[in-house]
């Protein structure tokens, strides 16, 4: 009897042990924090969260960006701050598409890395689990900007509460070694119809107040403490950057500036005269001219 027992019980901690292995498990810390100085943070099929080392982080100087001097001197200000332990704000960063939002905040992680300074990128789908990436993050001395590119929302997501939440609104204490920087289209990051409008009240002298949905539009926007617009770039500008990206990738100034027409023909094609397709173009251009 006794060994018929056993044997049940030996049976059962194998299940509950099989059982544990594809539950949900609470976020661990990586083995090693030096494995990089950016890290993605990743759900897997089964629920488990992970935190993977990004091998190799795309390499972008800070002066290799170039006709966003404005926002580029107040992204590094603020980084700058956070970094050595000042007072500093989570960031917004909104406006055209290819003007350089992402690439400043990549830049600012390799001027800063030096100095402690990490990235975790985190997809907008995946910000539910927000509260336990901080908690993971909350005792090293490393600064963390927690990154989420490209960010907008539908009605009703679950990410759109939690990153409220933890930005302002939670009953859980900031903590001073992180913060979020997010990239945007939208300004205030949810979609915005002509109906939105009816909800504005007028009182009788005229004044007009936002109506509930309006309110709940902007509310999450504003509790990033600081926004940085991005605008669409002149032919000049663009033409600068192009010019700057030739130079970087070893292109004479003779052949920079003969490349002037080819540039615009190709920003004509693609519809847009951003930085990114500045950069395309000149990544194509220098592999013609050295081959």
């Amino acid at each position: 009897m006794n060994e018929k027992f056993e044997h049940l019980i030996e049976r059962a901690e194998q299940l509950i042990s099989r059982i544990e292995s594809i539950l949900p498990q609470p976020l661990a810390a990586p083995a090693d924090w030096n494995a990089s100085i950016a890290w993605r943070y990743r759900r897997r099929s089964s629920g488990h969260g992970t935190l993977e080392p990004v091998r190799h982080v795309a390499t972008m100087a800070l002066d290799d960006l170039k006709e966003i001097d404005q926002q580029k001197e107040k992204i590094e200000r603020n980084t700058r701050q956070f970094v050595q332990g000042k007072p500093a704000n989570n960031v917004l960063l909104t406006g055209a598409r290819g003007t350089g939002k992402s690439s400043l905040i990549r830049a600012c992680l390799h001027a800063y890395a030096p100095q402690g300074l990490r990235l975790i990128e985190v997809d907008k789908a995946e910000l539910v689990d927000l509260p336990d990436i901080i908690e993971v993050v909350s005792q090293r001395p490393e600064k963390f900007i927690i990154f989420s590119d490209d960010l907008s929302f539908d009605e009703g997501e679950a990410g759109y509460k939690a990153l409220k939440s933890i930005l302002d609104g939670s009953v859980a204490a900031s903590t001073p070694n992180v913060l979020i920087y997010a990239t945007s289209n939208r300004r205030h990051l949810l979609p915005e119809y002509m109906k939105d409008n009816l909800t504005y009240t007028h009182t009788d002298d005229g004044e007009v107040h936002p109506g509930e949905v309006i309110e709940e539009k902007i509310s999450l926007s504003e509790r990033f403490g600081l926004w940085v617009s991005f605008y669409p770039f002149t032919q000049a500008e663009y033409l600068a950057i192009v010019g700057q990206w030739l130079s970087h990738f070893g292109v004479s100034a003779q052949d920079v500036e003969a490349a002037r027409p080819e540039a615009l023909v190709w920003a004509l094609e693609r519809g847009s005269r951003s930085g990114r397709v500045a950069f395309q173009f000149a990544r194509d251009y220098a592999g013609r001219a050295a081959s």
